[in-house]
């Protein structure tokens, strides 16, 4: 571990739990620039915006007043976060959704996304808090086998939602060239522009955020458009968003919207992206208001990806669900059948579909990339330039795209069935962000008086539980279709399977942090046995 590393945890034993937590973030801060979430250089500096008023004011429990002015200040962070929500993936599910149940799984769209909500606003907690993000102190926090173990299968996960992004982005290009460019051209193309436009975080992270908030402004037309278009029922959409209920065969689409919300490495990266902003973490006032503005304009950009999400499953329930006589309806043919049933006019509507999805594959590639960045520096805190580990990040999710794109170019039910290992893939992933997030946010020793309460505590396990729970339905549904049937498959699957829950109990019980459950439990039956043997001596 490196020297800084060790002040870090040895900061945490000789103060009270408060001062260890400032320590924590102002130790982190003085670390090269090069291992840090942001330079110095790079933030956001929010001192100028307090008057001296402000300034005198600011002990204790002290939260400035309202500005909007200091609201657009930390507006940003959460716009890339919840691009993650409307990525090729998401809207893959939206199609299916509409085309297969209609309007009747809206009330589990907006749900989903208040869950997805939830923990986003958890993990941006812990980063506006310790002045460091998730996979730093992952790093801290286990020992160095389990460390880089969370690296690998958080790298598997970006992997796979980079699949799905950069593909979708390929066949909007596709689209657009009316068929001239295959696919393997469109993720060579992604792959290169989405590194040249990555570059311009070096002109200031306000035009990274600029960038992407016109993305998602894009996305937000072209599907506003087509809802509009298509004219869908807007009484089946407020009975569908009120009314909770499943259809008998849809209960697989519901099981797949829940499972896909919340996505492992949008977890890291919505704990990296709140440091862009430069906070004095020695005064608890300041901490409080960012955590704030964080919380509006994150619930703001999830409300707007949500939107969007109901805009294009109305749209699709509206055009074909109930027509037996459609085949199965996917990213890679939705545009054509749009233009059969809507086409016509001066804007077909074929294009629009296909700008919407560009925008949404080359946005979510981006930040899957940005994540990659922070997932790298923090878990393996190599010393290497912030360009370097883009290009490095780059090219491990490309290579496998490319291969990808290769062997599935033309085949539609191949790619259908890719979409859903991918998805399986990600399912298997989750747990390993979601839980060491909700260990450390109900750790008072790394986030003092910001530790989440009680109440917080169980809604978040219960999400937590719910969505892992769904998403191992999935994980068994899916192997239990793959029809395994040799002896060296079945086995590696149950060795397998053994290694993946044991790792997670590994993580809930954090024997290695002296306030994980596995100390408690030690603790308490201490407590016991010297309690039951003080009578006999």
């Amino acid at each position: 571990m490196a020297p800084h590393n060790q002040a870090l945890l040895d900061g945490f034993g000789s103060q009270s739990i408060d001062q260890g937590r400032r320590d924590l973030a102002l130790r982190l801060a003085k670390d090269d620039d090069d291992e840090r979430a942001y330079e110095i250089s790079q933030q956001i500096d929010t001192a100028q915006y307090y008057d001296k008023e402000e300034e005198d004011l600011e002990s204790g429990d002290y939260t400035p007043k309202f500005s909007w002015k200091k609201l657009w200040l930390f507006t940003g962070p959460g716009f890339l976060m919840s691009i993650a929500y409307l990525d090729p993936g998401n809207i893959e599910s939206d199609i299916q959704a509409g085309a297969g149940a209609g309007y009747s799984l809206l009330w589990l769209l907006m749900w989903a996304t208040v869950m997805g909500c939830i923990v986003q606003l958890l993990a941006a907690r812990l980063g506006v808090a310790t002045g460091a993000h998730l996979a730093e102190l992952c790093r801290e926090e286990y020992p160095t086998w389990a460390t880089y173990l969370l690296w690998i299968m958080t790298e598997v996960a970006i992997i796979g939602a980079d699949i799905q992004e950069v593909i979708g982005s390929a066949i909007a290009f596709r689209i657009l060239s009316n068929g001239l460019i295959p696919i393997w051209a469109g993720v060579l193309i992604t792959a290169v522009d989405g590194f040249a436009f990555l570059m311009l975080e070096n002109f200031g992270v306000r035009k990274l955020e600029a960038l992407f908030g016109g993305f998602i402004s894009i996305m937000a037309i072209a599907f506003a458009w087509m809802f509009a278009k298509t004219k869908p029922d807007f009484q089946a959409i407020a009975t569908g968003l009120l009314i909770p209920g499943v259809p008998a065969n849809a209960v697989d689409i519901a099981v797949g919207i829940v499972g896909c919300v919340i996505m492992p490495h949008n977890i890291f990266l919505h704990s990296a992206l709140v440091q862009s902003r430069s906070l004095d973490v020695t005064k608890k006032s300041r901490l409080r208001e960012a955590l704030r503005y964080y919380t509006i304009e994150s619930t703001v950009a999830l409300f707007v990806s949500f939107l969007i999400n109901l805009f294009i499953m109305a749209v699709f329930a509206k055009g074909f669900y109930g027509e037996m006589s459609r085949p199965n309806i996917g990213l890679m043919n939705a545009g054509e059948y749009l233009e059969q049933e809507y086409g016509g006019g001066y804007v077909p509507i074929l294009y629009i579909w296909a700008i919407g999805l560009l925008m949404a594959g080359q946005s979510s590639t981006m930040t899957g990339t940005y994540a990659g960045q922070f997932v790298m520096s923090g878990f393996l805190d190599l010393p290497v330039k912030k360009w370097v580990r883009v290009l490095v990040t780059r090219s491990v999710a490309i290579v496998p795209t490319i291969i990808v794109a290769l062997v599935f170019d033309g085949s539609e039910n191949n790619l259908d069935r890719l979409n859903e290992w991918l998805n399986v893939l990600q399912s298997i992933q989750l747990p390993f962000a979601l839980i060491p997030l909700l260990c450390l946010v109900s750790s008072q020793r790394v986030m003092g008086v910001f530790t989440v309460g009680r109440l917080t505590k169980v809604v978040a396990s219960l999400i937590a539980v719910l969505v892992m729970g769904i998403n191992f339905y999935l994980m068994l549904v899916f192997f239990w279709a793959s029809n395994i049937q040799s002896a060296l498959g079945i086995l590696m699957v149950i060795f397998g399977t053994a290694a993946y829950f044991g790792f997670i109990v590994y993580l809930l019980l954090r024997p290695s942090a002296p306030d994980g459950l596995w100390a408690s439990f030690m603790e308490r039956n201490n407590y016991r046995s010297i309690g039951s043997d003080g009578p006999l001596q």
